[in-house]
């Protein structure tokens, strides 16, 4: 390879990797002002609909709150496997809470199930584990938000909405996820 291949390749690869870092930092969505009043109390319920993209926030049988969200990187249908890039669908419960997660705060999900569990283990699969709502990673500066369905399962919103959640929800709160 001559030496003008040679820095071809190198400046070809370097603008590759810049291409992909550059992809991964995305224009700060826009925020709606002004900000909806604060909320009050803990919620009882948490909606979500994949298909819409949308997590409702449920307080006295009522919506107050509507989110976008990200979910896995490949959402259609019910989470099978670890590793298949799905938001499992079904009635869950929040079931523990971390403050030093690496994506802004998140709310655990008591996925999988004995039903998760029972059908993994027919197909001699691992049904995967850990599944979150949660903010953006922890990485990324304050106000960036992450186009897509990126997450590995999880359900992603901003870190300002994650906070807000993260003030109303108990361990214990019910989440329904819709296909």
């Amino acid at each position: 390879m001559t030496r003008p291949d040679r820095l071809l390749a190198w400046l070809v690869l370097i603008a590759l990797f810049g291409v992909m870092i550059a992809s991964f930092f995305v224009p700060r969505e826009e925020v709606a002002l002004p900000p909806p009043p604060p909320l009050a109390g803990q919620i009882d319920r948490i909606v979500i609909e994949k298909a819409a993209r949308r997590m409702q926030l449920i307080q006295n049988g009522k919506p107050v709150r509507t989110y976008r969200i990200a979910l896995g990187f490949a959402p259609e249908g019910d989470k099978e496997r670890q590793g298949d890039g799905r938001t499992p669908e079904g009635e869950f419960t929040i079931d523990r809470r971390n403050a030093k997660s690496v994506f802004h705060l998140s709310l655990g999900l008591d996925y999988p199930q004995r039903t998760h569990r029972a059908r993994a283990a027919e197909a001699g699969a691992d049904p995967g584990g850990d599944i979150f709502i949660h903010g953006q990673p922890n990485a990324l500066p304050e106000g960036f938000k992450l186009r897509g369905d990126w997450t590995a399962g999880c359900i992603a919103v901003t870190n300002a909405e994650m906070r807000e959640i993260w003030k109303v929800t108990p361990v214990g709160t019910k989440v329904e996820i819709r296909p």
